[in-house]
């Protein structure tokens, strides 16, 4: 094995990782500074919920201030609800299909909107249109008197060639596959909503977010370890370290406005998938096996906005890589979902 020691190069114990992920910047803290009534946290039981969760509630704790947190969701997947209440979140489960749960919901000055689905959805286009669109009429509805941070996704925009530099805000939305477009589609309500009720809302058009356990680093880094074929017919990506892309969606709260716009938020690079396991293989001491030819295109974002309103991302890529590799080298376990980045026809 290439690597030393593991327990010597992660950031933190294994056994903190999860505060790790959440702990706020002092920018974090100077965007929540005075903040006006409590947040809800609609879906806050996926990849990104507890962390964003913990992250407000820390910030606000830093600031001595006693707004509420409240995390809603039905629980029952990755994360439990003690994970979020021993830190002081409040938390609400059940399922926001159901309207009686949802007219139960507190009320909120700030709600981040995490909702979506994605993943087993290619042969099931209904849940598409209940979960991402249907949805998120109704909870935009519910809350047009908040302000609305709405997660959403890179892949609303077309593919682009690495030389485009990325897609930026402004840049066409023609999405590839009943899943991208379901995303457009999530938004265009949520614009509706802005526009009919004047209700400030930013759109996080986020590409690729990764921590310890999921995303497309790992995707790459498992492969390599385990001596599969890597799939580099998607040939270049765009990644954030996933605490850097929360702290730049909570600062982004100075940006709601009515009418709705969009923020692109990843990190600076157009990365080679060839090159990033390429670069795993010699961290593992592996020989790397490539399979497919690199498209022309992919989805790739230009996120120099949110750079230049926030600053760029504080963990440079080749840290990333180092904390996932010695994370799957030490026997770290994953969440077991990977995010289909080389599929090019938009079907998961």
């Amino acid at each position: 094995m290439a690597l030393p020691d593991a327990r010597r190069n992660l950031p933190v114990p294994r056994s903190e990782i999860d505060l790790f992920l959440s702990q706020p910047s002092e920018a974090v803290c100077d965007a929540l500074r005075n903040l006006e009534g409590d947040i809800v946290v609609l879906g806050a039981g996926g990849k990104m919920g507890l962390h964003l969760c913990l992250m407000l509630r820390f910030a606000l704790n830093e600031l001595e201030q006693t707004n509420r947190v409240i995390a809603v969701s039905r629980f029952g997947n990755l994360k439990s609800k003690s994970e979020y209440e021993e830190h002081g979140v409040e938390t609400r489960a059940g399922d926001l299909r159901d309207d009686d749960f949802v007219k139960s919901l507190p009320e909120a000055a700030t709600v981040f909107y995490l909702v979506g689905a994605k993943f087993g959805t290619a042969d099931h286009p209904d849940l598409l249109r209940e979960t991402n669109v249907d949805l998120a009429k109704r909870l935009a509805g519910r809350y047009s008197a908040s302000r609305i941070v709405a997660f959403s996704t890179g892949c609303v925009y077309s593919f682009v060639t690495p030389a485009s530099g990325g897609s930026h805000e402004g840049s066409p939305t023609n999405p590839v596959g009943e899943y991208a477009q379901s995303c457009l589609e999530r938004e265009l309500c949520f614009q509706e909503v802005s526009a009919l009720h004047d209700t400030p809302v930013v759109l996080i058009r986020l590409n690729y977010s990764v921590e310890f356990r999921y995303g497309v680093l790992v995707d790459i880094a498992s492969k390599v370890f385990a001596g599969e074929p890597v799939d580099v017919s998607t040939g270049f990506v765009n990644v954030i370290w996933q605490n850097d892309a929360l702290c730049q969606i909570v600062q982004a709260l100075a940006l709601v406005q009515s009418p709705a716009i969009p923020l692109n938020i990843t990190g600076p690079e157009i990365l080679s998938v060839r090159e990033i396991a390429e670069e795993f293989a010699r961290k593992f001491g592996r020989t790397v096996r490539l399979e497919g030819e690199e498209g022309e295109t992919a989805w790739l974002n230009n996120a120099s906005r949110s750079h230049r309103l926030f600053g760029e991302p504080a963990v440079a890529i080749n840290t990333m890589m180092d904390w996932v590799a010695v994370w799957l080298a030490g026997g770290g376990s994953t969440y077991g979902k990977p995010t289909g980045f080389e599929k090019r026809d938009g079907k998961f």
